[in-house]
């Protein structure tokens, strides 16, 4: 009998440190296509302003973003999407329950002092469709992204203006800088 319980514990040690490298290889493997999305996604944003002033910035975010995030999802195979609890598009940024899960914790992390910079989770889940290697990295609010994000008093009325053509039930306002936007995600079949 004590054979059978050492066998099962080594098993399960065993299969416990396969699972953990797993997602320690998974996670890097996700960060290597979620920091440059997103460093592109800064420098597209930065480039749009400097050319044509903080409302240039909207089509970026509009249109240019999810054009990225497809291209990344078409060539790894994994869904690549930005997500948030106010959300801009719902046809695009309305997170999964497993997302909201993770902006939750995101939220309460950084009320205890966490930068948004560190927060990240990664986890194999089980769902209906099968098996699933699910990441989620913060997206903290930058200076310059108040133009957009910020309180009513920082949002320009050509930027309110156009915001309100692009996006009829945005809530994506009133953020601070470094306060937590929303979340690169991604989703990845086993």
């Amino acid at each position: 009998m004590n054979k059978k319980i050492a066998l099962f514990a080594l098993l399960t040690l065993t299969t416990s440190a396969v699972y953990a490298e797993d997602i320690g290889k998974y996670q890097e493997e996700a960060r290597a296509v979620a920091m440059p999305f997103l460093k592109q996604l800064g420098a597209a944003n930065k480039k749009a302003v400097s050319e044509g002033g903080p409302e240039s910035a909207v089509k970026i975010c509009k249109d240019i973003a999810p054009q990225m995030a497809g291209d990344i999802s078409r060539q790894t195979g994994w869904k690549l999407t930005r997500v948030s609890l106010k959300v801009r598009n719902p046809l695009l940024g309305t997170p999964d329950a497993w997302e909201q899960k993770a902006l939750l914790e995101f939220e309460a992390r950084a009320a205890k002092g966490e930068k948004a910079d560190t927060m990240e989770v990664a986890e194999i889940v089980q769902e209906p469709a099968g098996k699933s290697f699910r990441f989620i990295k913060a997206i903290a609010l930058q200076p310059g992204c108040v133009a957009c994000h910020g309180s009513a008093e920082q949002i320009s009325d050509n930027v309110k203006a156009r915001l309100s053509e692009e996006y009829p039930h945005d809530m994506a306002t009133g953020y601070r800088v470094d306060q937590i936007r929303g979340a690169v995600s991604i989703k990845r079949p086993m």
